[in-house]
């Protein structure tokens, strides 16, 4: 499906009926990040709305020069929502750089917001200034890593915490077959530029009071997860799980346990 917002396509999947869940990937891949992670768990639910979203210049959604800064970026969100859920209510899922701009939208727009997910979610844009540990491998496939390119091999051990062929098969589909289709020029240039939201990167006006699931990875070397002890007051009503041997990429190091969490948030969004 394609959503114009002033003179940009914006491209996005809708599966399913019901109450509506806006998810927002990472930075440099596309929706099927979110929708590979998220689907296998709404496998027996059939009253959400799933609405997965390219953000702009990722994926199949267009940049274009006058998205300059976060505050764009979050404005073009609020526009896009207003446009496929005009007037509802609706929950938020966001990864990495997504959980970011999840962070702004709860700013924005607390009142339509019924609960949130963030996964591995940014709390300090400018990366020199993040608390995180240097990266670790908990679990090495060496013959996993022998039967690929210098390339391939060096990219997936430089990420994964844990390796083996199933990991590596969903980094590889799920990840990077979205950052092949990025607009690494416009992006590059945004994160030098503006990846950072001019208001206080507290980001929560007044406490979120609805139900919240935050995970973030022990071993997660991009953004860390001491960062997010800063912001959890705000959010009185979260679980706060940090997970042992997990990464960046911790909905696919620790499926199992990734999809007991976020089914467990569903319900205490139910329950709200």
């Amino acid at each position: 499906m394609e959503c114009t917002i002033k003179d940009i396509s914006i491209n996005y999947e809708i599966i399913g009926d019901g109450k509506p869940i806006v998810m927002l990937h990472g930075y440099f891949v596309d929706h099927r990040l979110m929708s590979a992670s998220m689907e296998p768990i709404f496998k027996n639910e059939d009253n959400y709305k799933r609405i997965y979203i390219d953000l702009p210049g990722m994926g199949r959604s267009q940049a274009k020069s006058w998205i300059t800064n976060a505050d764009i970026m979050l404005d073009i969100l609020i526009e896009f929502i207003d446009e496929v859920i005009p007037n509802e209510n609706f929950l938020l899922a966001g990864e990495s750089y997504g959980g970011y701009l999840s962070r702004g939208l709860i700013y924005k727009m607390p009142n339509r917001i019924d609960g949130a997910l963030l996964i591995c979610p940014v709390i300090i844009a400018e990366g020199k200034d993040r608390n995180v540990s240097n990266h670790v491998v908990l679990v090495e496939d060496k013959d996993l890593l022998s039967k690929l390119t210098s390339k391939d091999a060096e990219d997936f051990a430089s990420m994964a915490v844990v390796q083996n062929e199933k990991i590596y098969k969903r980094y590889k589909e799920e990840i990077i077959s979205g950052v092949k289709l990025a607009d690494s020029k416009f992006l590059k240039n945004f994160q030098k530029h503006g990846y950072e939201f001019s208001f206080n990167e507290a980001m929560v006006n007044e406490e979120f009071n609805k139900p919240t699931l935050m995970l973030l990875g022990r071993q997660d070397s991009c953004v860390g997860y001491k960062d997010a002890w800063n912001v959890l007051e705000k959010y009185p009503r979260a679980t706060f799980a940090i997970l042992d041997m997990a990464g960046h990429n911790l909905q696919i190091e620790q499926e199992d346990l990734f999809n007991s969490l976020v089914s467990e948030w569903l319900e205490r969004v139910n329950k709200s």
